[in-house]
């Protein structure tokens, strides 16, 4: 479930027009590596009289007049479609090719399933969750639409989120962590735009202060997307970067304070207990801040997706997952992956370069667009 603010009806569709104009068509997300390119990407400002290119045929394309929200969720749902083609060949096309030449599910399809299942990073666990179930009700299967449908079914009960979105006063602190390359600088810029456009007033706290460019980057986000921002000096102390930012969010009346903080790989130790340490700062000015640590994962990284939320979960609490690149990638599995295995709800996932490529996580969209033609 995504956060209250983001499901606001527009005020005012000037306000996004202001706000998408002048950001690149490619708002790049970063590469898989340590020092990820989107973290080091600033969008740059248009040539004086140039013109959009025509995007009607990609992903990240918004049809004039596709303002309401059932016009919104079906261009998103055309996007995710696209997004997830290379996991969805996998799953409807080995599927298919498991029935050929058999009268019956046998132990050597299943295993086959199996494979094919986890292969798509579906998890080991859910995988076997799956299989049991077709199993007991293999004597009902003889094609593929079948075997396809009962596992839609099993998906849905899988990625459904229990969690309950929480009433949290003003200012709505939210904390985006994750390793490097993931998206996280973009997410809240992505974020803010959203929250500004809805009527919200936002504040951005630049608490990365290790990366180059890092605070240039969230600053030009910041004024693109009409929100306040906060910043030291490079090599400030994080946590005080963080305690000045919710300072200032309250001072300002701010409706949301979005917090970045530095990729860092989430097996050195030291980097994880400062960002513990950026938590106990918030803490002290408002007892329940952050309200939201919201990890970005890149769907491209598979598993590795997993024990990177899993590491993060054990050290901070996290309260919701911000799933970016599922574009292009075979992988669109792990979000099974880790909804079954975590309590974590996905509350956006990603599926290009503009804006309104994040959005809610919808799991009826997300179980539609794996296996729908």
């Amino acid at each position: 479930m995504a956060f209250k603010w983001l499901k606001k009806k527009k005020k005012d569709e000037k306000t996004e027009e202001k706000i998408v104009e002048g950001i690149l068509d490619g708002i790049k997300e970063g590469d898989n590596g340590e020092t990820g390119t989107d973290d080091d990407y600033i969008p740059e400002e248009p040539e004086p009289g140039s013109k959009e290119k025509d995007l009607s045929d990609t992903p990240g394309d918004l049809e004039e007049g596709a303002t309401d929200d059932q016009e919104g969720k079906k261009l998103f749902f055309g996007r995710l479609k696209k997004g997830l083609s290379k996991t969805r060949a996998v799953l409807t096309t080995d599927i298919s090719g498991l029935f050929a030449g058999k009268t019956k599910i046998d132990d050597d399809f299943l295993d086959d399933l199996e494979e094919l299942l986890i292969t798509s990073d579906i998890g080991v666990k859910a995988s076997t969750d799956l299989i049991q179930i077709v199993s007991k009700k293999a004597s009902k299967i003889s094609d593929p639409e079948q075997l396809k449908e009962i596992l839609k079914k099993e998906l849905l009960l899988h990625l459904s989120n229990k969690n309950l979105e929480k009433t949290v006063g003003k200012p709505h602190v939210i904390m985006v962590i994750g390793v490097n390359g993931t998206g996280k600088t973009t997410t809240i810029g992505k974020l803010a735009s959203k929250a500004t456009a809805a009527g919200e007033k936002v504040l951005v706290v630049a608490a990365d202060t290790f990366r180059a460019a890092a605070i240039d980057q969230l600053m030009i986000w910041a004024d693109r997307a009409g929100a306040d921002i906060v910043k030291h000096k490079e090599n400030s102390d994080p946590a005080a970067v963080a305690y000045d930012g919710i300072d200032a969010g309250i001072a300002r009346d701010a409706d949301i304070v979005l917090i970045d903080t530095a990729g860092r790989l989430h097996t050195k130790v030291n980097l994880m207990e400062e960002l513990k340490k950026i938590k106990r700062a918030l803490a002290k000015k408002i007892p329940e801040a952050p309200h939201d640590v919201l990890l970005v994962l890149d769907a491209t990284t598979g598993q590795n997706a997993l024990s990177q939320a899993k590491t993060f979960n054990d050290a901070l609490n996290v309260t919701g997952i911000a799933l970016t690149k599922l574009d292009g990638t075979a992988k669109g599995g792990v979000v099974v992956s880790i909804c079954s295995t975590l309590d974590i709800p996905i509350k956006y996932v990603g599926v290009g370069e503009n804006i309104e490529d994040l959005q809610p996580f919808d799991s009826e969209q997300f179980v539609a667009a794996l296996f729908d033609d």
